[in-house]
């Protein structure tokens, strides 16, 4: 297994290669990095099952989410797409996983969701924004396989989204107690571990469909 650090354009990525035929590009959220659980469980889960991993540093400042919307994805899609480029070019990959945290939703919902160069690929949106009418309504159109995770204290939970989201067959899991970070309640360290094995399972069973 080898780890690059790469730089291409003005955008950052780490590139975890272990010469496996299926990658999964992760995007974080803007202050919910990749070091932090969701995703450091995340990385640990693809490296298990032999999948190789993308992680892209994003150039751009966290008030990002202060823009227009389709400011907000422009900015986001000028760092995704050199690195989608640079690394599909270079490496021949057969299947494609995209994982996304909360902002890190919106480049998967509101763009690559809608291209045909990923009509196969598999869809990870961890507390996605649903408040943010594209975001919910590239889920809703999208025909790829989804696995949407978030907690019922999440700011942007909506059960009535979720239960329509449900009905197009999208695969939702929804942690008890979970806010925006997954935690589960307040500084309860015990639920918060077990929702991160929730999360972990899903992801996992998900994957391997």
């Amino acid at each position: 297994m080898n780890v690059y650090k790469n730089v291409t354009g003005t955008t950052k990525y780490t590139h975890i290669h272990s010469g496996s035929d299926t990658v999964c590009f992760m995007f974080s959220g803007a202050g919910y990095t990749y070091e932090k659980p969701l995703f450091y469980y995340s990385t640990m889960l693809m490296l298990e099952k032999k999948i190789d991993i993308v992680q892209v540093h994003y150039s751009f400042k966290e008030d990002i989410l202060k823009k227009p919307m389709d400011e907000m994805i422009d900015t986001m899609m000028n760092d995704v797409n050199p690195v989608l480029s640079e690394v599909l070019t270079q490496h021949a990959y057969q299947s494609v996983i995209f994982l996304g945290k909360s902002l890190g939703t919106i480049p998967i919902a509101c763009d690559l969701m809608q291209r045909e160069t990923f009509a196969d690929a598999k869809m990870i949106l961890l507390t996605p924004l649903l408040k943010l009418d594209p975001v919910l309504e590239g889920m809703l159109h999208s025909e790829h396989e989804q696995l949407l995770v978030i907690g019922d204290k999440d700011p942007h939970y909506n059960n009535e989204q979720l239960l329509t989201l449900g009905r197009k067959g999208i695969h939702t899991s929804i942690i008890s107690e979970g806010n925006h970070s997954l935690d589960a309640g307040l500084y309860d360290t015990h639920n918060s571990l077990d929702a991160l094995t929730e999360v972990m399972t899903q992801i996992k069973y998900f994957i391997e469909k």
